[in-house]
C-alpha cells in the first residue's frame, strides 16, 4: 500500500509500434494485389501505382510545407492512399488522373480536416469517387487481361455483363486469378486474400468487418439476382467488382469505421446491403464505392447505437 499509483490520461501502454510500423504492414500486405496487377495488365499498372503513391506523398508534404509543420509522410499512410487509388483504376487511364484523384484524397479529404485520424471518409474512395464524377470515359474503360497494349483490346466487367442481363464467359477459377476486366487491384481475388491472412495474422485488423460484409454481398447477392429471387450467384457476388478489395483495405481503417466488434459487424452488413442495392438497383454497376463512403459517414451513429456498458455498472 506504501506505493504511489500514478493517475494519467490514456494511452497507458507505451509501445515501439507506431503508424509508421502498422502503415508499413499494410504497404507488405498490398505487395500481391500489385504484383498481380503488374503481371495482369503489365509494366504500366506499375507506372501507374508508383505515380499515384508518390504524388500522394508529395501533395503531403507540401501541405505541411504550407502550415509550416514537420513533413508526415513518414507515417506512410499518404503511401497507402496513393497505392489504394491506383488499385481502383483501370490501367487504361492517362497519368494524369492519379495525380488529379490523389489531390483531391490528400488535400480535400484529408488535410483540409485536420490530417490523419481526423478524416471521416476514406481518402482513396474519395479520390476515386471524384474522378468517377469528373473522367466517367476513361474510368469506366476497362483493359482486357493479359493485353499488355493498352489501345489494342477493351472488354467489361463481369459486372455490366450482368446488369446487361448477359450471360459471363468464365468460370470461378478466372474470376479468382484474375483473368476478367475491372480496376487493377480488384480483379485477383488470391492477392487480395493473401493480403487479409497477412493483415489478420499480424493482427493489424480484426476480421469482423471485412467478414461480414462478404457474407452480406455473398447472401444477398445470390437472393436478389439480376433475373429475379434466389437467381443470382453468391461467390460470383464476392468475386466481381471491387468488395475484396474494398472489405479488406478500406472498411478495416481505423479512422473511418466503428471502433466496437458489434459496431464493426454492423457496419459491415450495412455496407454489403447497400453494394447489393446499388449493384441491383442503382445505375452503377459496382456499389462498393459509394456503399463504403456512406457507411463511413454512418460510423459515428454506429458507435453511438452500441456503446458499451461503463465499467463497473
Amino acid at each position: 500500500m506504501n506505493e504511489k499509483l500514478i493517475v494519467s490520461t490514456s494511452p497507458h501502454i507505451q509501445t515501439s509500434y507506431g503508424t509508421s510500423k502498422l502503415m508499413g504492414n499494410v504497404l507488405i500486405a498490398l505487395i500481391p494485389a500489385v504484383a498481380a496487377a503488374t503481371w495482369i495488365f503489365g509494366i504500366r499498372a506499375l507506372i501507374l501505382i508508383l505515380v499515384s503513391a508518390c504524388s500522394a506523398m508529395l501533395f503531403e508534404h507540401l501541405w505541411c510545407m504550407l502550415l509550416k509543420k514537420p513533413t508526415t509522410i513518414f507515417d506512410l499512410s499518404a503511401a497507402i492512399t496513393g497505392v489504394l487509388l491506383a488499385l481502383t483504376l483501370p490501367v487504361g487511364v492517362p497519368l494524369y488522373v492519379p495525380i488529379v484523384g490523389t489531390f483531391f484524397a490528400i488535400i480535400v479529404a484529408k488535410c483540409l480536416f485536420g490530417g490523419l485520424g481526423n478524416n471521416f471518409i476514406n481518402p482513396a474512395l474519395a479520390g476515386r469517387a471524384f474522378l468517377l464524377a469528373s473522367y466517367s470515359l476513361p474510368m469506366t474503360t476497362w483493359v482486357k487481361p493479359f493485353y499488355y497494349k493498352v489501345d489494342a483490346v477493351t472488354t467489361a466487367t463481369p459486372l455490366k455483363i450482368l446488369k446487361a442481363g448477359g450471360a459471363l464467359d468464365v468460370g470461378y477459377w478466372d474470376l479468382f486469378l484474375g483473368n476478367i476486366g475491372g480496376s487493377m487491384g480488384e480483379v485477383c481475388a488470391l492477392a487480395l486474400i493473401i493480403g487479409f491472412l497477412y493483415l489478420w495474422a499480424r493482427k493489424i485488423i480484426q476480421p469482423h468487418i471485412t467478414i461480414s460484409y462478404v457474407a452480406t454481398v455473398a447472401l444477398l447477392g445470390w437472393f436478389f439476382g439480376y433475373n429475379g429471387i434466389m437467381t443470382g450467384d453468391a461467390l460470383t457476388s464476392i468475386l466481381t467488382g471491387g468488395v475484396l478489395l474494398g472489405g479488406i483495405f478500406m472498411l478495416t481503417d481505423y479512422t473511418t469505421s466503428p471502433t466496437t466488434r458489434l459496431g464493426n459487424v454492423i457496419a459491415g452488413i450495412l455496407a454489403g446491403c447497400l453494394t447489393i442495392f446499388i449493384r441491383v438497383k442503382g445505375g452503377y454497376p459496382e456499389g462498393v464505392c459509394y456503399s463504403i463512403l456512406l457507411v463511413n459517414i454512418l460510423a459515428p451513429q454506429i458507435d453511438k447505437l452500441v456503446v458499451p456498458r461503463k465499467y463497473g455498472a
